[in-house]
């Protein structure tokens, strides 16, 4: 009884108090740390020199492939809610390598972006490309991984040399066919592959006789581009190496390991399917309270008034 009284005297001052232990935590410790299931994206490009073919089509230009994978990964990245993380890898040849670890998308939005915005052919270390074993590669990335994460792998399917009998991977061991998505650039039809110097200029046209030896087991295609200023091209029309999005075959790829496959489009029913994948990292993330913490001490300023505002209705009553 004596606290109540205590309090019906002093009531002004308490809460006065207490709204400013607010304000002063509301500045010292505006969030807490709790730890969540959250989504985490792997983004990995394919880098192989198919991906600079121009068959996509962006506010109604041509683009190269390569240049629509990047900006679907840039609209998947600035579409995800503060909580999401990206991480960044590229493939070529045989192999998968990592860019980026872990990066919140709000904190570093900044960091990923620039990250997607330097992908190019040069990175590529080797100039073939062997999609089975790549995805032998990234489940070995995937083990290494500190958080699970939704795989999406931006790729046209265009192997050199041509997948064999020889050479193809045994994928029904792979584990982590629910968590891989191949996403599929590049059109129906097909085009020539536009080739660059090392100044990243194009200079016309692959040629065929640059890939004569596919389907061979052991070839390694260095790429002579990454070191000539002048690389040999297409000498005529009949002579330019041709590549189209192989989607059979990165279905049937796909389904030896229990993986999915999707069409990369600039639609709205492509980002919310991305959206949607099942979360699969447990991080710490920072829940903010300062607007908590500053509602409260108003209210409770508010709150002083509250016996002077009854008194002064009864009073009128």
């Amino acid at each position: 009884m004596k606290a109540i009284a205590w309090l019906k005297q002093y009531y002004e001052p308490v809460l006065y108090a207490l709204a400013l232990s607010l304000l002063v935590l509301a500045l010292v410790k505006p969030s807490i740390q709790l730890r969540q299931q959250v989504q985490h994206y792997l983004l990995i490009t394919d880098v192989s020199q198919s991906m600079n073919a121009e068959d996509e089509m962006l506010n109604q230009k041509k683009i190269s492939r390569i240049a629509y994978a990047q900006h679907l990964m840039k609209q998947i990245v600035h579409k995800a809610p503060c909580g999401t993380y990206f991480s960044l890898g590229i493939f070529a040849s045989d192999n998968v390598a990592m860019l980026q670890t872990p990066l919140e998308v709000c904190k570093n939005l900044d960091v990923i972006t620039d990250g997607i915005d330097h992908l190019e052919w040069r990175m590529a270390w080797k100039g073939n490309s062997r999609l089975s074993f790549a995805v032998h590669a990234a489940t070995h990335i995937y083990d290494a991984l500190n958080q699970p994460a939704q795989m999406l792998f931006f790729t046209d399917g265009d192997e050199a040399p041509r997948v064999n009998v020889t050479i193809k991977q045994d994928l029904s061991g792979v584990q982590i066919g629910e968590f891989f998505t191949f996403v599929g650039v590049g059109g129906p039809e097909k085009v020539a592959i536009t080739r660059y110097n090392t100044a990243n200029k194009p200079v016309g046209y692959w040629p065929v006789s640059e890939n004569n030896n596919a389907g061979a087991v052991g070839v390694t295609y260095a790429d002579p581009s990454s070191d000539e200023p002048d690389p040999p091209v297409a000498y005529a029309e009949y002579d330019r190496m041709l590549s189209q999005l192989e989607e059979e075959y990165l279905k049937e790829l796909s389904a030896e390991f229990k993986g999915s496959y999707v069409k990369g489009q600039d639609q709205e029913a492509f980002y919310q399917s991305i959206a949607a994948k099942k979360a699969t990292a447990s991080f710490v993330t920072d829940y903010p309270l300062r607007v908590v913490y500053l509602v409260l001490a108003i209210l409770l300023v508010l709150a002083s008034y509250l016996p002077d505002v009854l008194y002064r209705r009864r009073v009128e009553g």
